[in-house]
């Protein structure tokens, strides 16, 4: 099957450090082509692939301070994807809206994956476009009201065997919490349970331009080197040794997370998960097995003393069986062939045969 993948151009596929999404294109691209697909990956210049790789910029966006207005880009590089068309049996996106008017006007399908949330702004393009294909990342992503075409929901997947096991947590004891420094990640909230508690708070995650306020204000002020201390942004390496060292992984949202990789990321350590029950935390998290599932900083505080009695064997289990790249990548070849059968049927069977690995 020859597919078209398209990234992200703000970061590298796969991500040096923070990038949930570009993480997950890359080992979804390299999979495919180990699978025997011909897939071409639209990407940053810089990005790193067993795909055939096409790029209107030699690097990632956040790297190049000489950019202004990063649309160009998207533009340049939806153009370069959809007059190929006719050379792909399918096209899959990981751009969320920004593609939805020119797939409609190519015979090509492509495939939706959602990896953000809605807004008022962006659901009157989801409308105009409610039948083509979507793809969400969790079911709570969904939102009923828009009438999308949802093909299926397909968990994000990690290469389990890149992460090390950790059987223990180090001691003395402390907490994590890795993610973006913004509101929606909670930090503030993890800095309030530690504080409470009187555990020692182990951060780490980049701070974008937009959050330099709310870093400054919200965030360093409780920043003592100690008891709270922000390690800046870590990378693959230094996240594993964070989580897996850590008793118990904070992750404290205030929105409806779509999925949330650093769950995963953390249950593959062996580190169990402590959330806020919200957005797609009670699909990821396996409620007294793997982590517990709160509705405020309280119980956040309570179930810190229930971590003990977690096997932190189980929750490596768990992502093996339930979030590997394998299992993802079914998933997607799953929908590619019913997208390709849809359209088949829809044109009466007058099409070239796709040769389907």
């Amino acid at each position: 099957m020859r597919i078209a993948q398209i990234a992200p151009l703000w970061e590298r596929v796969p991500p040096p450090a923070y990038g949930g999404i570009e993480l997950v294109v890359g080992l979804l691209t390299d999979e495919l082509v180990r699978r025997g697909h011909e897939v071409t990956l639209f990407a940053s210049g810089d990005s790193l692939t067993l795909a055939k790789l096409v790029s209107v910029h030699p690097r990632a966006l956040r790297l190049d301070s000489t950019i202004k207005d990063t649309s160009v880009y998207e533009l340049l590089q939806l153009a370069s994807v959809y007059e190929k068309a006719d050379e792909f049996d399918v096209i899959h996106s990981h751009m969320g809206h920004i593609p939805l008017a020119y797939s409609k006007l190519v015979k090509t399908p492509t495939v939706h994956t959602l990896h953000g949330i809605f807004t008022p702004d962006n659901e009157k393009i989801f409308k105009y476009a409610k039948n083509q294909p979507y793809i969400s990342i969790s079911d709570s992503q969904r939102e009923p009201k828009l009438g999308l075409n949802y093909e299926a929901t397909v968990y994000n997947g990690i290469d389990v065997s890149s992460y090390e096991f950790y059987s223990q947590p180090v001691d003395p004891p402390y907490l994590a919490f890795l993610g973006r420094i913004s509101p929606e990640k909670g930090p503030h909230l993890a800095i309030e349970i530690a504080k409470k508690t009187g555990w020692q708070l182990k951060m780490a995650g980049k701070v974008d331009k937009v959050d330099v306020d709310y870093f400054e204000q919200e965030i360093k002020p409780h920043i003592d080197g100690k008891q709270i201390q922000y390690l800046g942004e870590a990378n693959h390496a230094e996240k594993n040794v964070i989580m897996g060292n850590a008793y118990a992984t904070l992750f404290p949202i205030t929105w409806r997370e779509p999925f949330g990789l650093v769950m995963v990321e953390s249950m593959a350590a062996g580190t169990p998960v402590i959330a806020m029950r919200m957005g797609s935390t009670p699909e990821v998290i396996a409620e007294g097995i793997t982590g517990f599932l709160c509705n405020n900083t309280q119980e956040f505080i309570s179930a810190i003393d229930e971590v003990a009695r977690l096997n932190r064997y189980a929750c490596r289990r768990y992502v093996e069986n339930h979030f590997s790249v394998k299992q993802m990548v079914d998933g997607y070849e799953a929908v590619y062939k019913q997208v390709l059968k849809e359209k088949f049927a829809k044109h009466n069977g007058y099409l070239r045969p796709v040769v389907v690995n």
